[in-house]
């Protein structure tokens, strides 16, 4: 089974934290959608031999198309590719998208699951990331989703200058009210060129504290799970049934299809990444062109890469599988890398599987990359 990715690269405004491809103004998008449904057809063959199993629009805010759009779009992965019988589409929105009129429309289309851009329900938190809705369309967009959807996943952020534990926990709680069964959540993350490094830079607002963020991922993971929530991938909670197949084919190696600007993809070998340009990405479309580079995935890269998502997820690392699929010298290697961390309780085997203990989930990502193996020749 495999997945496709559609990438819709437009905001109405940018969020101060986002480092990711998009742009705020919206008068390419017409010519954008048309080169979407031609990247679609341009690939098909890349999937000769495979089912869809899942539709994935990312962003960017893909709640900026209209039903139209994403209909459309959405006809053009069935008329090019062959599709399960009941695959999972996923719509990345924003509260500020989802008026009740808009949900209902929604629940009319082929998209059965919606990922909501919550961030937080408190005014204050919202201003400072300059989210474009605020939490009375938080809450509104929750009250009247639940109605109409089953399958709904919102995003949380923790580790946000000025939110205690107590109003995390109050974040946390008024998420639950309503029934979600998927909950992921992130630390807010300072990332390079962003309008938040620059506001810390000057001192507008305080510097995240990883002591707060992971006071904050243990109230959450701890409170999910008390929920009946499983912590099945490091920022990740769903409720049985309710994790995402799109995401867990990404840390389970599936192969998927990247489609539009920045868009990655992933045939098993390779990888590739189109253009994280509209305009040359247009224009590349434009010309027939397949605006993409490519990399032959190393021995080691797919070492390292199965060790990073194994640990984040409750699958773990197969010892098996790296001996198996890797050879015996990654298999010593993993084994004397990881004992420092099996000997301080971060890391422990059962039945054969690597895993992270409780207290060693929130370093995951420092200890994978101290599992990489970097020296081997390929």
């Amino acid at each position: 089974m495999s997945g496709i990715y559609i990438h819709i690269p437009f905001c109405k405004q940018a969020c101060h934290y986002c480092d990711f491809h998009f742009s705020t103004s919206m008068k390419k998008k017409d010519d954008m959608v048309l080169a979407l449904a031609k990247e679609i057809a341009m690939r098909k063959n890349e999937f000769s031999t495979e089912m869809v199993e899942t539709i994935y629009f990312g962003g960017g805010t893909p709640s900026v198309l209209t039903n139209e759009e994403i209909k459309f779009l959405i006809s053009e992965v069935y008329k090019n590719y062959s599709v399960v019988e009941n695959p999972e589409i996923t719509l990345e929105a924003n509260p500020d998208d989802l008026s009740t009129e808009r949900i209902l429309e929604l629940s009319k289309s082929p998209i059965n699951r919606l990922s909501i851009g919550i961030q937080s329900f408190y005014e204050e938190d919202l201003k400072m990331m300059n989210r474009a809705h605020n939490s009375a369309q938080a809450i509104n967009c929750l009250t009247e989703a639940t109605k109409y959807f089953d399958n709904i996943s919102l995003d949380l952020i923790y580790g946000i200058p000025g939110l205690t534990d107590e109003m995390w926990k109050k974040n946390i709680e008024t998420a639950l009210s309503f029934g979600i069964p998927h909950i992921s959540s992130y630390a807010l993350t300072v990332e390079p060129k962003t309008a938040l490094r620059k506001l810390i830079d000057t001192g507008k607002i305080a510097e995240p504290q990883d002591e707060v963020a992971s006071n904050h991922f243990m109230i959450l993971v701890e409170t999910l799970q008390k929920n009946g929530f499983i912590h099945y991938e490091l920022s990740n909670f769903g409720k049985e049934n309710y994790f995402s197949k799109n995401n867990s084919a990404y840390w389970l190696g599936k192969k998927y299809i990247g489609i539009g600007p920045s868009a990655h993809s992933y045939d098993g070998e390779k990888r590739g990444w189109n253009v994280a340009n509209n305009s040359l990405y247009l224009k590349s479309i434009q010309n027939d062109e397949l605006p993409i580079e490519t990399e032959t995935l190393t021995i080691s890269d797919r070492y390292n890469e199965y060790i990073m998502t194994g640990l984040r997820t409750i699958w773990g690392v197969s010892l098996e599988r790296i001996e198996t699929e890797f050879g015996a010298e990654y298999l010593d290697y993993l084994t004397n890398q990881s004992q420092k961390f099996l000997d301080d309780d971060l890391l422990f085997i059962e039945n054969n599987i690597l895993k992270p203990t409780p207290k060693g989930k929130f370093l995951t990502d420092g200890i994978a990359s101290d599992l990489f193996y970097l020296n081997l020749e390929d």
